[in-house]
């Protein structure tokens, strides 16, 4: 097996020399956890992680991990584990009813984005995201909703009916065409009963309907206990404290006397390979998963620096292929879209079996072909193994990675933390610190060799316990082979003739001949936000603002007028609407991407442009050191794409490969009708079809960017990070007052901008769809004043009502899973505002739950809106204020819009948002709704309501 060859190839003890106090008498020893993390275990087996972390300040995350999850469950529970999961929010000891929900909201932690929870095959965790912690009662009361959720769930019987229908609801939107092939497929994949294949978390609809209330309360008696459960807290606390409290608080939690073991389901080996089918009606596309699984690596190898040597192998064999792949791509008359290699848990579920996978998505009808292309790559690689070169990009890109996560540690966020920490706790592993994994990084790179990636590769590709599934679209004018013959198929496959892999190799410099340098002609400073204004020679303006807020970053926005709306459009409508997907498509300068990703290797800097319907733009980033590549970059974007027909043709062959699948799928009829419904004088806004790439022209739209891009004496250019003027100077020289000028009169045409029609109208229709279903799309449009309070009032407004129908339609009538409720106003066309409500359900509860929608929406304008509703999303929207303020990305928005937009509302912001009042909503509401246009789509399908897991 892997794990003990690795031993063979001769590095370990070379490896282990610096570190002998790691291991004892020959024996694996794990590495230390992270002195940062205050780590611990309470006597009845509780877990805890927590760290102190100012990203941002003011804020912590509150985890509880369990490992248990839907593996768990007995037949009569199956849906349980997700199902608990929904009761966790409907009333614990605490904090009964939807108390828990309401208190973190007024908080302004918000459910959903904040508050949320997953449920997994072998896990459930609960998450409270960014929680204030200016009051240390907050603090307190997160704890004591992670002790609720422990072992003081309520489980009410009345909550527990409220929300079959919620789950219900949820298993419908669920139903798609991949979905339903997987229920078919999961029992032949892991065959004999084997849970994996019948233990999918959502459950049977035929449990979650009529399961009697003590299943549930088993469940959770039997699982949810201190020794499967850890708590991580990570941010902006006091650590002593918050380990006190946990002590205090949750030293009661017995473990069960007699505890149930907790069990893993065995995957056994498989003599014969697997090999499994499926189609369905509404697939819109053919993939092949090839896996070769294996026994997974012991845990106490994982927690040691042979684990971390493994993690590098594994990266290094998966990312080189995948980049060959990329490199294929590029090609025309490939008969594959996509493939890719990788390495762990089997079919990405199984936690007692890893799997090296190879997944790809066939060309309709070339399965054939795209099973000999991709097996061929593979084939390639194990037999004649990777190239120097390609390792050598490999571990100079990942140790600059390691040195930069290394460099930029204090601005790592909570939630990257609590994430790791999670994964340690469910998975495994280690967790020893990035200043312990970047030496021991660097010691494992320098003593393995491609030869121990191709041997590792080889070790992995192995060819037993095969698996090989395939799932397709089912259509009379397509034909599948039997298993037997699919088989048959992937060992001729293996018996190709290949050749070793070649690479073109190139030592030019990004820039081999630099561009004229142009001069800072003025300077101005002590500007706004402590701005400070070059003006270039060719009349581009460079605003520079430093700030400390995140070490080692720099990035760079700019923008000028123009865009697409300079131009008359009616003869380029399909070349502008594929415009942003081709012109990256040759590289820039003397590199394709893929000789430029090589070029780059080891550099921390990226740049792209985009043509908009008003305006050009630029952005670019890099790390202090890199800072001149990023300059480079923006300049070839702008003076020098390439073409490549090649890679255009390539890329032609697959959107009218994807146009002609999504055509195939049936709710592309509702993708179709909402821009015909609601613009329906709009080229632009109309789908791309299979029959309009005839009228794209490569030429054209490389032609249609170099003119937008021809001038740049209009850019304005904002710049913001740890940089030193001195520095930054002669490269805004060279790099951007080197651009060309031609000194148009550009301008941005917002009078073209087009808006909803003025023509209301009610659209329903039926599809053919497998699934029993509805969805409705309400739109309401109105025009309302376009400035900071309204633009306020809008954001609240569809806030306040996601609680209220999340509350009405969801939670008291069990119709829905979700309502989503958006409400926007739009700058150009100036002030129209728009109201749009969607969601999915049962067709017969329609009419009920939209008339619902409709009359809550009326009563709120003539009663008001809910006072609480209001109280808690103005909370969230000060709370995601303040803690954009420690993002650079928030000044450089802060400044553009002062100086391009000539828009300054940063020092009104809070001051506007405290004044409005839920009465100044409800007449926001009232205003809208006198005068507006209202918009209705309802799309059914009278399909199959299939009730539990196949």
């Amino acid at each position: 097996m892997s794990f003990s060859k690795i031993k063979s190839f001769g590095f370990l003890l070379l490896l282990m020399l610096g570190f002998q106090s790691l291991h004892a008498q020959g024996q694996v020893q794990p590495l230390p956890i992270d002195p940062q993390v205050r780590y611990g275990k309470l006597d009845n087996g509780l877990t805890y992680f927590i760290r102190h972390n100012d990203q941002p300040k003011n804020r912590a995350h509150f985890y509880i991990a369990q490992k248990v999850g839907s593996m768990l469950e007995e037949d009569s529970q199956s849906g349980l584990a997700h199902f608990l999961e929904h009761m966790a929010f409907n009333g614990t000891k605490n904090f009964p009813g939807k108390n828990l929900i309401n208190y973190l909201e007024s908080v302004g932690v918000k459910f959903g984005a904040n508050l949320n929870a997953y449920t997994g095959f072998d896990e459930t965790v609960y998450t409270i995201m960014d929680a204030p912690t200016t009051r240390q009662g907050i603090v307190d009361s997160c704890l004591l909703i992670l002790h609720d959720w422990s072992n003081n769930i309520t489980l009410d019987h009345k909550e527990i009916d409220d929300e079959r229908g919620v789950i219900h609801e949820e298993w419908r939107g669920s139903q798609d065409a991949s979905m339903r092939m997987i229920e078919k497929i999961l029992p032949r994949v892991f065959p004999n009963g084997n849970l994996y294949g019948k233990r999918l978390p959502i459950g049977s609809m035929d449990v979650v309907l009529n399961f009697k209330y003590q299943e549930i309360k088993d469940y959770y008696k039997k699982w949810y206990r201190p020794d499967l459960q850890a708590l991580i807290i990570v941010g902006d606390i006091d650590v002593d404290y918050v380990e006190k409290k946990i002590k205090e608080q949750f030293m009661d939690v017995k473990k069960p006397e007699n505890a149930a073991e907790r069990f893993y389901t065995q995957v056994p080996d498989n003599k014969e390979p697997i090999v499994a089918i499926e189609t369905d009606p509404e697939a819109t596309s053919t993939s092949i998963s090839i896996s070769y699984a294996r026994e997974v690596t012991p845990s106490d190898v994982k927690a040691s620096a042979e684990g971390l040597a493994l993690n590098y192998l594994s990266a290094a064999a998966t990312s080189m292929f995948n980049l060959r792949i990329a490199e294929i791509l590029q090609k025309p008359n490939i008969p594959f879209l996509s493939a890719g290699l990788s390495n762990g848990n089997l079919m990405g579920l199984a936690k007692t079996k890893s799997a090296l996978g190879l997944d790809i998505v066939a060309k309709e009808g070339q399965y054939l072909e795209a099973l000999n292309a991709v097996v061929a790559e593979l084939k390639r690689a194990t037999e004649f193994g990777f190239t120097a070169s390609e390792y050598d990009r490999f571990r100079t890109n990942v140790l600059k990675s390691s040195d930069e996560s290394l460099k930029n540690k204090a601005n790592r966020s909570n939630g990257s933390y609590a994430e790791e920490y999670k994964n340690y706790f469910i998975d495994g592993g280690s967790i020893s610190g990035i200043e312990m994994e970047n030496q021991l990084l660097k010691m494992i790179a320098s003593q393995l060799t491609v030869q121990h990636v191709n041997e590792y590769l080889k070790d992995l590709a192995h060819g037993q316990n095969l698996l090989i599934m395939m799932m397709a679209p089912e259509k009379e004018t397509l034909k599948y082979p039997t298993e037997a013959e699919l088989l048959a198929q992937y060992n001729a496959a293996l018996q190709q003739v290949v050749e070793p892999y070649k690479e073109e190799v190139s030592n030019q410099k990004l820039i081999e001949k630099l561009p004229k340098k142009g001069k800072v002609v003025s300077v101005k400073k002590n500007l706004p936000y402590g701005t400070t204004l070059w003006t270039l020679s060719n009349g581009a303006k460079v605003y520079l603002k430093k700030s400390d807020l995140k070490e080692n970053q720099i990035i760079l926005s700019g923008i000028s007028p123009g865009g697409y709306r300079m131009l008359n459009i009616s003869n380029d409508i399909e070349n502008l609407k594929l415009m942003d997907g081709v012109v990256d498509l040759g590289g820039i300068g003397n590199f394709n991407n893929i000789q430029l990703s090589r070029v780059l290797t080891g550099r921390v800097a990226s740049a792209g442009t985009g043509v908009g319907e008003f305006t050009e733009t630029v952005s670019g980033s890099s790390n202090n050191a890199d800072v001149e590549t990023m300059f480079q970059l923006v300049y070839l974007n702008m003076t020098a794409k390439r073409q490549d027909a090649d890679a255009y043709e390539a890329f032609m062959q697959n959107i009218t490969e994807a146009l002609r699948s999504a055509a195939a799928d049936p709710m592309s009829a509702v993708s179709d009708s909402i821009p015909a419904m609601l613009y329906p004088g709009d080229v632009l806004r109309k789908p791309l079809k299979e029959e309009d790439l005839s009228k794209v022209n490569y030429d054209r739209i490389m032609q249609i960017y170099q003119e937008r891009f021809a001038d740049a004496s209009d850019f304005s250019f904002f710049i913001i990070g740890t940089f030193d003027e001195a520095t930054l100077k002669p490269l805004v020289e060279q790099y951007l007052a080197s651009l060309p000028k031609l000194k148009r009169k550009d301008v941005s045409h917002y009078e073209q901008a087009t808006g909803i029609t003025k023509t209301p109208s009610i659209k329903h229709f039926s599809i053919n769809a497998d699934t029993r279903m509805a969805e409705v799309y309400d739109v309401y449009v109105s025009q309302m004043p376009y400035d900071l309070e309204t633009r306020l009032k809008t954001t609240i407004l569809g806030e306040v009502l996601t609680q209220q129908y999340q509350k009405t339609i969801r939670e008291d009538e069990g119709g829905t899973y979700g309502v989503s409720a958006r409400v926007s106003i739009s700058k150009y066309p100036k002030g129209q505002a728009s109201i749009f409500i969607n969601f999915k359900t049962a067709p017969e509860k329609v009419q009920l739950l939209n008339e619902k929608i409709k009359k809550e929406l009326q009563e709120m304008a003539e009663n008001g809106i809910n006072k609480e509703y209001f109280d808690k999303t103005v909370k969230n929207i000060e709370n995601r204020y303040q803690d954009s303020q420690d993002e650079n990305s928030y000044w450089l928005s802060i400044i553009m819009a002062k100086f391009y937009d000539n828009e300054d509302n940063h020092p009104i912001y809070l001051d506007t948002l405290r004044k409005i009042t839920p009465e100044s909503i409800q007449q926001y509401l009232k205003d809208f709704l006198k005068d507006h246009r209202y918009f209705e789509m309802v799309v059914t399908s009278e399909g199959k309501e299939t009730t539990a897991q196949n």
